[in-house]
């Protein structure tokens, strides 16, 4: 009688940190919609305190998409969950879950936000109209580093989306949004 510790490894891995950290998606209960509005505008709110890259780019973006707080944890396999809210003009438009999954060399967790910035009405478009948007595959996402804050300009900045991460905590290495599937919830 074979066990089945090191072949099935993987695949039970994927099965609990995928049961654990990311649930059955629709059925998971977001937290109040005044709760997620308030982390999200003081996460930006500290975004643009420590980048100001991100300041200047929000100063001309269509909408931004605030996630203020996500776990990730895995031991191979992981996966990392959070909510957010989308401000366009100054006003809270919508909420939305961020949800991923991921497989390699990896342990450890971590937690971290990240802010997605809409340069134009068709890209907010795309979000707005998909069941689920998984980064990927719409609008291109440009992930901006400190190197690259330092030296664009809003002249240079204009087409599809940019994001900024901020606030890293724990010991998980690396920060990856390829993969990530942001999903419109309804917040009590």
């Amino acid at each position: 009688m074979k066990l089945c510790l090191t072949d099935c490894f993987p695949v039970m891995s994927i099965a609990l940190v995928a049961g654990v950290i990311l649930g059955p998606v629709p059925h998971l209960r977001a937290d109040s919609a005044s709760k997620i509005n308030r982390e999200s505008r003081a996460a930006l709110r500290q975004l643009y305190s420590t980048t100001p890259a991100a300041r200047q780019l929000g100063d001309t973006a269509t909408a931004i998409l605030v996630f203020p707080s996500v776990v990730k944890a895995g031991f191979v396999v992981g996966g990392q969950r959070g909510e957010g809210a989308l401000f366009s003009s100054g006003k809270t438009v919508g909420y939305y879950s961020t949800t991923a999954a991921s497989y390699g060399l990896q342990a450890g967790v971590q937690k971290f936000g990240y802010a997605l910035f809409f340069m134009k009405e068709s890209d907010l478009a795309y979000l707005r109209k998909s069941d689920g948007w998984e980064i990927g595959s719409g609008p291109s996402v440009v992930i901006v580093d400190k190197g690259m804050a330092e030296s664009f300009t809003t002249t240079t900045l204009k087409k599809g989306v940019y994001a900024f991460t901020f606030g890293q905590k724990g010991l998980m290495a690396g920060i990856g949004l390829q993969g990530t599937k942001l999903t419109r919830i309804r917040p009590d």
